[in-house]
C-alpha cells in the first residue's frame, strides 16, 4: 500500500484524517499563497491544494509508493477572500461584516503520485447570527481567530455563532471527509485501517 503524507501544517486536518483511520506523516510544503491577479476564489484553493501536495512529492527523496494530499480552504464573502487577520482590527471588521449574513467556504483537497494527481473543490454555505461587538472582542481576545481564515473557527469557540450550515462541516474545518475517503480510495488507501479484519 502507498504511504500517505499530508502537507499541511494544520492541526485540525491531522485530526480529521485520524477521525477516519488513515495513517499518514506530515510534511510541510512552503509555497507562495498570494492570490493571483483576478483569481476567482474556486480557482485560488484549487491552485493552491495541488501546488501543496505537488511541492510535498517534490521534498521526497523516493516518491515511488507515496501519495500526498494537499488542501487549502478560503472563507468568501461578496466574492472577496477574507483570509487569516493582520491584527485585531481586522478580525473584528471580518466578523462584523460575516455577522447575520451567509457566506460561502471552498476547501479544496489535491492527491498527486508519481504517475496522477487529482483536485477537488467543496463548497459550503455557512449562514452567522448577528454578532455583538462585545462577543467579537471577546472572541478575539481568546486568540483563536489569529490563525484562522475569516477570523472564525467553527469547531471552537465560533460554533456558537453559526446558526447552520449547507454541505460539509469538516470541509468548513479543513477537510471535506467524504470527498476526501473516495478520492483516497482511487490511490489505493483505504479508511478505517485500525478496524479489525471481518471474518
Amino acid at each position: 500500500m502507498a504511504t500517505l503524507y499530508l502537507a499541511s501544517g494544520s492541526p485540525r486536518r491531522r485530526e480529521l484524517l485520524a477521525q477516519i483511520g488513515v495513517p499518514f506523516v506530515t510534511l510541510i510544503a512552503s509555497i507562495d499563497e498570494t492570490a493571483l491577479p483576478d483569481e476567482p476564489a474556486h480557482g485560488y484553493v484549487e491552485r493552491l491544494a495541488l501546488e501543496k501536495a505537488q511541492a510535498g512529492l517534490a521534498s521526497l527523496s523516493d516518491a515511488a509508493d507515496a501519495v500526498v494530499l494537499g488542501a487549502d480552504t478560503a472563507v468568501v464573502l461578496d466574492g472577496q477572500i477574507l483570509g487569516k487577520p493582520r491584527d485585531r482590527a481586522e478580525a473584528l471588521a471580518t466578523l462584523a461584516a460575516l455577522s447575520g449574513r451567509e457566506h460561502r467556504v471552498l476547501t479544496a483537497v489535491a492527491l498527486v503520485s508519481a504517475g496522477r494527481s487529482r483536485v477537488e473543490v467543496v463548497t459550503s454555505h455557512v449562514h452567522f447570527r448577528a454578532l455583538g461587538a462585545g462577543e467579537a472582542e471577546a472572541y478575539w481576545a481568546s486568540g483563536e481567530p489569529q490563525d484562522k481564515a475569516g477570523s472564525y473557527g467553527i469547531q471552537g469557540l465560533a460554533a456558537v455563532f453559526v446558526r447552520r450550515i449547507e454541505g460539509s462541516y469538516s470541509a468548513v474545518v479543513g477537510l471535506p471527509l467524504c470527498e476526501t475517503a473516495q478520492m483516497l480510495n482511487e490511490f489505493g488507501i483505504p479508511c478505517w485501517q485500525a478496524l479489525p479484519a471481518s471474518q
